[in-house]
């Protein structure tokens, strides 16, 4: 495959001149792991499905790594090929992705809800040439979805399934033999050793608006994100690391699988998020850090909260994906005791922005933090011109960890000449030079010229008591242009009805063209698995409703 990351090279040497390409990669630090603790535990690997748990040490994940990726070799994967990966959170996701890496293939993370129509696009827009999957996963028959789809894949030599039966087993032709002890696997594992500039991730975008886009990162464009952030939080070699966030979105592939192996720390993997087990494993395992979105949080927070059992070790449980509502933060911070830390970021570029340690808990609740070292954002007009303080435009972010590219979409980039990329969020920048998203540029309700503040409106519905999750779309409507609708999933036992949503919203004071024209009730919203709320489809619905 050749790579188009375009958007590497002209900000190399001004890069590393700062000093944000330190041109390391993956293999440096699992090397210098394995050199430093090679008995220390590295990974904990629990998986609910099969009811299993694994332990590896430094010296095992070097082993390992090696092994699969002599493996892979042998079966024709080399420098610039991809490998498409379709695995929960476990083992085997980080040791193909460390295997890849000694071998300059490029791993391609691909979410378990993805099925036919999203994988026929995916595997043939990158030319996957393997790709690895479960046989089976909380029901469904990977391994028989991926074989239907190999005979339309030209490139698509071998599908190995993790416990599949076999020759053709992830097992049997990875993990078994003992590929690292034989003749040539030196020359194997060090003659394509890749550059930190070249491409090392291909992951794809959720292609809510169109078809999806690949993605590309570099060793330098993602590490030179995991280090400042793993500063600014205090991470080090002795933190535990969780992370139930899956590890094919890039929440879990930085900082669960990435992050843990740079800081030489340990990394505990969930494969399916279960609030009670994730608690009692955090104890056990004496979990430091952990990261994911909002109904993570909360889950767990109501979990340690009705359980009566605390997690004494935990220090630091950093939000990203959506705002975290004001309650939410108060709950959290007194059930789990632990620094509630807010962010925003995307595939692009990793965590962009965070509230520090040390900020007082309101900056977690009404911003989404401030740019790390080596990040720049901007709030612009339509016409690119830098807005005051405290007013909503588009947001522009540039920086080291900028991706390289859209693979084979250098148009779709929406990189300028100065290295400024459109991120289609809408946003403000406060004097203290805080971040706070106010919505995608799509999703912004304009009614009647007056442009709707939705998160604002969002977080006083999580304050009835009623309500557990809510989110405000807009609809078309000929007079006003839009109007705005709240979706609402109430608590068990409770109930909710439009007049008393509104009631409640009027008793806060609020501009009555803020209030919500229409309330429809969910047993849940539809989500990513990473937790945040897909709009766009809650605005498909009240469309076909209101139509």
């Amino acid at each position: 495959m050749d790579f188009d990351a375009v958007l590497i090279a002209p900000r190399r040497d001004a890069m590393r001149t700062q000093g944000h390409w330190r041109d390391r990669t993956i293999n440096d630090a699992l090397d210098a792991a394995v050199l430093r603790c090679p008995d220390k535990v590295a990974l904990t690997a629990v998986s609910l499905e099969r009811g299993t748990t694994r332990r590896l040490i430094w010296r095992e994940m070097g082993a390992l790594a090696d092994r699969i990726a002599v493996g892979l070799a042998r079966l024709g994967v080399g420098r610039n090929d991809v490998v498409s990966c379709q695995l929960p959170n476990g083992w085997e996701f980080t040791l193909v992705y460390l295997a890849c890496a000694r071998i300059g293939a490029v791993m391609n993370p691909l979410m378990h809800i993805f099925r036919e129509r999203e994988l026929s696009f995916m595997l043939a827009h990158g030319r996957s040439k393997l790709a690895i999957v479960p046989r089976r996963f909380r029901g469904f028959d990977f391994e028989q979805m991926l074989r239907g789809l190999q005979g339309s894949l030209p490139d698509l030599r071998h599908v190995l399934a993790v416990g599949g039966e076999g020759a053709d087993s992830f097992e049997a032709r990875l993990t078994e033999p003992a590929w690292e002890r034989e003749v040539d696997a030196h020359h194997i594992l060090t003659r394509s050793r890749p550059s930190a500039d070249d491409v090392m991730q291909l992951i794809y975008t959720s292609g809510t608006t169109g078809e999806p886009k690949g993605v590309m990162h570099s060793a330098n464009t993602a590490m030179s994100n995991i280090v400042p952030y793993a500063e600014r939080l205090g991470l080090g070699a002795d933190d535990v690391v969780l992370m139930a966030s899956p590890m094919a979105h890039q929440t879990g592939f930085l900082y669960g699988l990435m992050m843990p192996v740079m800081l030489s720390s340990r990394a505990v993997l969930l494969d399916i998020w279960d609030p009670a087990r994730a608690a009692e494993l955090s104890r056990t395992e004496g979990v430091t850090f952990t990261m994911a979105s909002t109904p993570f949080l909360s889950d767990l927070a109501r979990e340690v909260a009705q359980s009566g059992r605390p997690i004494p070790t935990l220090r630091t449980f950093l939000c990203a994906g959506a705002p975290i509502p004001g309650p939410l933060v108060e709950q959290a911070r007194a059930a789990l005791g632990a620094k509630i830390v807010s962010a925003w970021g995307m595939t692009e570029n990793g965590a962009v922005t965070t509230t520090l340690p040390d900020d007082d808990d309101e900056r977690s609740i009404h911003t989404d933090g401030c740019p790390l070292p080596g990040m720049e954002v901007r709030v612009v007009d339509d016409e690119g011109r830098t807005l005051a303080p405290d007013t909503v435009g588009r947001l522009w972010v540039r920086g080291c960890s900028n991706f390289g590219g859209y693979l084979k979409r250098p148009h779709l980039n929406g990189t300028d000449a100065d290295g400024w990329f459109d991120t289609g969020d809408m946003a403000l920048v406060d004097a203290r030079g805080y971040l706070r998203i106010s919505g995608r540029s799509k999703d912004v309700i304009i009614r009647g010229g007056e442009n709707i503040p939705v998160i604002e409106v969002e977080a006083l519905l999580y304050r009835h008591p009623a309500v557990a999750q809510v989110a405000i779309v807009g609809y078309p409507d000929a007079r006003l242009g839009e109007r705005a609708c709240a979706f609402v999933v109430t608590k068990p036992g409770q109930s909710l009805d439009f007049d008393s949503m509104i009631a409640f919203l009027a008793s806060h004071k609020i501009a009555t063209q803020y209030l919500p024209e229409r309330l429809e009730l969910r047993d849940a919203l539809p989500a990513t698995p990473s937790g945040k709320v897909q709009k766009f489809k809650l605005r498909e619905m009240v469309r076909e409703r209101t139509a």
